[in-house]
């Protein structure tokens, strides 16, 4: 019985650990935005008294910031 463990070689364990460097890269900075987003958008309804608008801002711009993620995360993926 051959150990899996022998089969990976550094070419591959770097190209591992840059993908998944990238995509936590990207989850940060998705969190990172939509904490600004949510921030804001609370500052609207709660300060300038509009939460309607905030409700709408924030559920479009969250809707806009999964779409635009997830897009670019296939985007640049290989077959």
């Amino acid at each position: 019985m051959v150990d899996a463990t022998e089969t990976f070689t550094a070419a591959t364990e770097l190209r591992a650990h840059r993908r998944t460097f990238h995509s936590f890269t990207r989850l940060v900075l998705f969190a990172i935005l939509h904490i600004g987003l949510t921030l804001a958008c609370l500052a609207l309804a709660f300060l300038a008294h509009v939460p309607v608008i905030s409700l709408v801002i924030w559920i479009g711009g969250t809707l806009a910031m999964t779409a635009a993620f997830t897009f670019t995360a296939n985007y640049g993926a290989k077959s």
